[in-house]
């Protein structure tokens, strides 16, 4: 819902983005070009992509899946941080939105990293654990419809390796899922996924409250 961490002034958010990321040039191409797009406050924050870029290097990740591709942002910061022989898995059902993003994997050297797969995102994630993929993911990061979140952990849940990590975007939903008056189909979704995921034994559980919220979820064995 929002591509910024709230309660960063301008002039903050500025230095984060100067001494706080490294953001490879076609990433920042990326961004800029998002940001410019009407619907541009759906991309994942600079600070959000950047902690699963690290996340991927911390685990030796080679495995990724995104469920929600969007022009590419968050695709291409973990592109660039898998091993050469690493692959990410990136749905969507907008293919003029990946068409945006795959100009920039190819102007960064990791399109050969990524596979699209375009579809109802269920319906692909299914399609996955058909072809025998479950347990074949080290993370499997979330920002798609927020009406499916619960289906979609379903899914990831299966998906993901014990030790794995999943993770969620827009947990917070620009403060919402805290106001009693939103009764949103998307603000109840969320905070049923909020809860679910809290009281699930089988995770371990950190919300951060960066971008418009990050949870952070690993599979325990």
């Amino acid at each position: 819902m929002s591509p910024r961490t709230p309660g960063l002034d301008e002039r903050l958010r500025s230095y984060l983005l100067e001494v706080g990321l490294r953001e490879h040039p076609a990433l920042r191409a990326l961004r800029e070009e998002t940001d410019r797009l009407s619907e541009g406050g759906m991309r994942s924050s600079a600070e959000q992509a950047q902690l699963l870029a690290f996340l991927i290097e911390l685990m030796a990740a080679e495995r990724v899946l995104e469920i929600g591709c969007f022009t590419g942002y968050a695709t291409l910061a973990m592109a660039l941080a898998l091993p050469p022989q690493g692959r990410i898995v990136t749905l969507d059902v907008n293919a003029d939105w990946a068409e945006i993003g795959r100009r920039h994997w190819h102007e960064a050297g990791v399109e050969a990293r990524i596979e699209l797969r375009l579809g109802l995102a269920l319906e692909t994630l299914d399609g996955l654990l058909g072809e025998g993929a479950a347990g074949a993911f080290d993370l499997v990061y979330i920002d798609a419809d927020k009406k499916r979140y619960e289906a979609y952990l379903d899914r990831a849940l299966l998906l993901v390796r014990p030790g794995g990590v999943i993770a969620a975007d827009n947990v917070l939903w620009n403060g919402a899922v805290a106001d009693p008056a939103e009764r949103s189909r998307q603000t109840e979704a969320l905070r049923r996924f909020n809860r679910r995921v809290h009281g699930d034994p089988r995770l371990a559980l950190c919300m951060l409250p960066i971008g418009d919220g990050l949870t952070l979820l690993r599979r325990r064995g």
